[in-house]
């Protein structure tokens, strides 16, 4: 199947897709082989990990499409890809999807903030107006009626500025548009997020951030609440900063720094290099290489 139909496949079990975010191959890698169903390339995380900048609208298009590639191509589960604003007016997003699909995404997250965007969970986000709003959906959906083997994940951050109702009336009209996936983010709380899955059709994205403005609720009560996807976005990036941190301190101390590392043999299985080698048997080339 195609990665856009594995995912269809996933979204018709009619249960909770836990979903850790990756930030690029190898955090993909070590999200599939721990056995979980599909990812999704946070922005905040790409950026943070790219160019080591804040998820302020700074990494461009190509940059993005790029790493998400990279991302697709390191992987055999779904992978939803982070389409931003879609860099531009309804023209710029038909061509987002459609870049997106050809690198390999399953899905492509377009939303409605005013560009450039700043992560949901931060300060100083705003809207566009509903028009607008609605025809970066339309262009979205009209690039995959016209090819693009992909979901539309359509996302409002309307929550924010100018309340729930108008998220829910906006995600509602995302859906009468065509999009796959719905995500209104930031909910304060759990009240909140039953109306939005209660009053909305399609599948619902929740968007667990430590520390953010949506509540941590356990899985089994997201389940029970109506969400079929729980996204972690800064999970992985979190403990690996904090893994490093922590060694790097090690390091400047000149103490043991055994207990924050991988063992050496396990790293290189994870990576990649023992299923390498075993494949390189075939060829005399390879193995003297």
């Amino acid at each position: 199947m195609t990665p856009a139909n594995r995912l269809r496949a996933l979204l018709a079990e009619e249960r909770l897709l836990t979903m850790p975010c990756c930030f690029d191959a190898l955090s993909a890698k070590l999200i599939q082989q721990a056995g979980f169903d599909l990812t999704f390339m946070s922005g905040f995380a790409a950026s943070a990990s790219r160019i080591g900048a804040p998820d302020l609208g700074l990494m461009s298009y190509a940059e993005v499409l790029d790493q998400a590639r990279n991302i697709a191509g390191a992987i055999t589960i779904p992978l939803i890809a982070d389409g931003d604003t879609g860099y531009g007016n309804a023209m710029n997003v038909r061509r987002t999807v459609t870049g997106m699909a050809r690198a390999g995404a399953a899905a492509v997250m377009i939303e409605d903030q005013l560009a450039p965007k700043r992560c949901g969970h931060t300060p100083g986000k705003d809207v566009v107006g509903r028009e607008e709003a609605f025809d970066r959906i339309r262009a979205a959906v009209d690039a995959r009626e016209e090819g693009a083997d992909i979901l539309i994940l359509a996302r409002t951050d309307a929550r924010h500025t100018l309340g729930l109702s108008e998220a829910i009336a906006r995600a509602a009209r995302f859906a009468e548009l065509g999009a796959d996936i719905l995500f209104v983010e930031a909910p304060k709380t759990e009240a909140e997020m039953r109306t939005i899955c209660a009053e909305l059709p399609l599948p619902n994205m929740a968007n667990i951030v430590e520390g953010g403005e949506t509540p941590d609720l356990p899985p089994a009560r997201l389940e029970e609440i109506g969400y079929r996807i729980a996204a972690y976005p800064l999970s992985l990036m979190a403990a690996a900063m904090k893994a490093m941190v922590e060694t790097l301190d090690c390091l400047s101390r000149g103490v043991p720094r055994d207990h924050h590392l991988m063992d050496f043999a396990e790293l290189r299985r994870r990576i990649g290099f023992d299923a390498y080698y075993e494949a390189s048997e075939r060829y005399a080339t390879s193995r003297r290489g």
